[in-house]
């Protein structure tokens, strides 16, 4: 069970994030939308920018406009595709589903769900895959294809 206190240190932290983003500049020379945006959240949450990118390609080919319908009767939203059974944590700080569809709003909450999940299975695949899904065959599913975006850009062999 998570202590009060740890839950209100979580909480501000993620109100820091937010802050954060809101104050941070926006520079000119962003050609593509959000590309600032994977520096700064992976810079802020020690992530690689280059697995967030990878992750909006495969989600939604970093269209930040996206909504997916699941079977399951779930969405996902924006170009990082994040599911909808995470939009009451997020609601508690601060972050109504609506926020999703902007790009950098979407883009760090992913970073902060990668993270997290780097906290729990290291700098992994394992990881990587746990951004979708916690179920074994799904989670390394995920990481080859994610792995194989890498390959494609030739960032990764």
């Amino acid at each position: 069970m998570v202590s009060m206190r740890a839950g209100c240190a979580s909480w501000l932290w993620f109100a820091m994030l937010l802050t954060a983003l809101y104050i941070a500049p926006v520079r000119a020379d962003d050609a593509v939308p959000g590309s600032a945006c994977f520096e700064r959240a992976a810079g802020y949450q020690g992530v690689n920018p280059q697995i967030l990118r990878a992750i909006a390609w495969y989600e939604s080919k970093g269209n930040p406009a996206a909504v997916h319908r699941n079977a399951d009767g779930s969405i996902d939203v924006g170009q990082t595709q994040i599911n909808s059974v995470h939009f009451g944590e997020l609601r508690r700080y601060g972050v109504p589903p609506g926020a999703l569809k902007d790009t950098c709003v979407n883009i760090y909450v992913a970073a902060w769900m990668l993270k997290r999940k780097m906290v729990r299975y290291g700098n992994t695949w394992q990881a990587i895959g746990a951004y979708h899904s916690e179920t074994p065959r799904l989670r390394d599913e995920y990481a080859r294809n994610i792995h194989a975006v890498l390959v494609s850009w030739g960032v990764h062999e």
